[in-house]
């Protein structure tokens, strides 16, 4: 089993490679997508995890490649600005999965090592509802340039309500 992981958030990527490394994956990474073509130039994967947004390009830009050189490979698609559109558009691409990060590793290696169509099990210890509601407020919040007026106004919070919570410590997963 040979797995191509493509993510420019180097500590993740380390530690995802170790992860799936221990179950039994020969693993190459990348930290975007000129590199990631270079790996799949030299190789023929049948794993891959990618990252949906990349300092460089799009993860979405990497699965063709990859499927030139191995039709069969099962790919994951890893995003912090999960929606809809981009669900849709990896799974149209030839993604096998799509999901949202923090993604836990067993979420991961279980997504990639699932058979046929089936569904994989609902995970052990899923975020609670504050926490996704948390990570949402700060991607925004990040993707406004932690502009807290911007924020306020795009998620239809009044700005002292927005203060409050973005003082307060992260809620538990």
């Amino acid at each position: 089993m040979k797995l191509l992981i493509v993510d420019d958030d180097a500590p993740l990527r380390g530690r995802l490679t170790r992860v799936m490394e221990r179950r039994g994956f020969t693993v190459h990474d990348a930290a975007g997508v000129d590199d990631a073509r270079l790996l799949i130039d030299q190789h023929a994967f049948t794993h891959a995890v990618l990252d949906m947004k990349l300092d460089d390009g799009n993860g979405l830009d990497i699965v063709p490649l990859i499927h030139e050189r191995n039709p069969d490979c099962r790919v994951i698609m890893l995003t912090g600005f999960g929606n809809i559109a981009t669900a849709v558009a990896a799974v149209k691409a030839g993604a096998m999965d799509y999901l949202p990060k923090p993604a836990d590793p067993d979420t991961i290696a279980a997504a990639l090592l699932q058979q046929g169509d089936e569904m994989p099990p609902p995970p052990e210890d899923p975020m609670s509802a504050d926490r996704v509601r948390w990570e949402h407020i700060q991607r925004v919040y990040e993707q406004c340039g932690r502009n807290v007026s911007e924020t306020a106004r795009r998620l239809k919070l009044h700005r002292r309500t927005l203060q409050r919570i973005l003082a307060k410590h992260a809620p538990r997963p």
